[in-house]
């Protein structure tokens, strides 16, 4: 289907770049690329069209022009809208009950820099593969936060479970879903099981093993950090540990970032994209202070940062970062 897309896309093939051969092979060994005969050229005009764009840029970003760098990642092979169909898998909520409004405090002060990854609260950056799971691997980085908080210990929890499992809350398993209706289903279920005893597989086609022998997690209440604040959400996330976001990851700049301080005229307010906020802090770029949001994303370690970016915070609520703020506590 998307590559019979892809191909009318197309059209007749361009002429693919002699000088980039061996660029192409040693991509395709580094992340184990294989396709059939008939879609390779395909993928490599793709892929050649995406190396392009970052080179450029890259050259405009070494001109001053931006404050981030991308790199070729092992998404490469993918147009924009595949990307945003495969990976981008969070729904916008509306408002909904039973949930309670973390609003922003003129009293409470926040430390000038937080990373709870420093402190012991995040698990190592995971991988979503070709599922718009997203909102599942936010949900379970903000529940892992909270198992540590409590107990001392990090729990790696199960994103499959929470795909299985919570249908019924009108998640949609690879199609998308909401980090609010995943803490529903822990509350209403009464746990989440580990990822050790309920594996990840990328699919949504199994029906639900949750074993209630194996509970590594629960949650009492669901928490929405008011609407667009920066400032609520910069207090939640020093108050309370790792909060799960939701940004526009839909640019070309977002899928290929590789390091700096993210901001784009191409990022909206409109989100589609389940992340963790893990801390915030700040930069000396070109003689400014610059502030930025630390967050986890599911796209492996190859992506970004080592699986990170650092967004910026504090201006105009860059990507939508503080539209869809929630976690949950015991």
């Amino acid at each position: 289907m998307l590559l019979g897309l892809l191909l009318a896309l197309l059209g007749c093939a361009a002429a693919l770049d002699p000088a980039l051969q061996e660029a192409w092979e040693g991509w395709k060994s580094l992340h184990a690329k294989e396709y059939p005969e008939e879609a390779e050229a395909a993928r490599r005009e793709v892929w050649e069209k995406n190396l392009q764009r970052i080179q450029q840029h890259n050259q405009e970003e070494s001109q001053g022009q931006h404050t981030f760098r991308l790199a070729m990642n092992h998404l490469g092979d993918l147009t924009d809208e595949e990307f945003n169909q495969l990976l981008n898998g969070f729904t916008p909520a509306r408002r909904e009950q039973p949930a309670l409004l973390f609003q922003a405090s003129a009293v409470l002060k926040t430390p000038a820099e937080v990373d709870w990854r420093a402190k012991g609260y995040v698990t190592p950056v995971k991988n979503q593969g070709h599922c718009g799971s997203c909102w599942a691997f936010s949900a379970t980085g903000a529940l892992e936060g909270l198992v540590f908080n409590r107990t001392g210990k990090l729990a790696v929890l199960s994103e499959q479970n929470l795909i299985d499992c919570s249908r019924k809350l009108g998640n949609n398993g690879c199609h998308g879903g909401y980090m609010t209706h995943a803490f529903q289903y822990v509350h209403d279920n009464g746990g989440l099981n580990s990822e050790h005893v309920y594996p990840y597989t990328a699919t949504d086609t199994s029906s639900c093993r949750y074993n209630p022998q194996d509970r590594a997690a629960n949650c009492s209440t669901i928490w929405l950090v008011a609407q667009g604040s920066e400032v609520a959400l910069e207090q939640a996330v020093a108050a309370v540990g790792p909060v799960s976001v939701a940004v526009d990851a839909s640019s070309f700049q977002f899928h290929f970032y590789k390091s700096g301080i993210f901001s784009s005229m191409f990022c909206s307010q409109r989100v589609n994209h389940g992340m963790l906020a893990v801390g915030y802090g700040m930069s000396q770029e070109h003689g400014r202070n610059i502030s930025y949001w630390i967050l986890k994303n599911s796209w492996s370690e190859v992506w970004g940062e080592q699986g990170y970016i650092r967004l910026l915070k504090g201006t105009d609520n860059q990507c939508g970062v503080a539209n869809q703020a929630s976690f949950p506590m015991l």
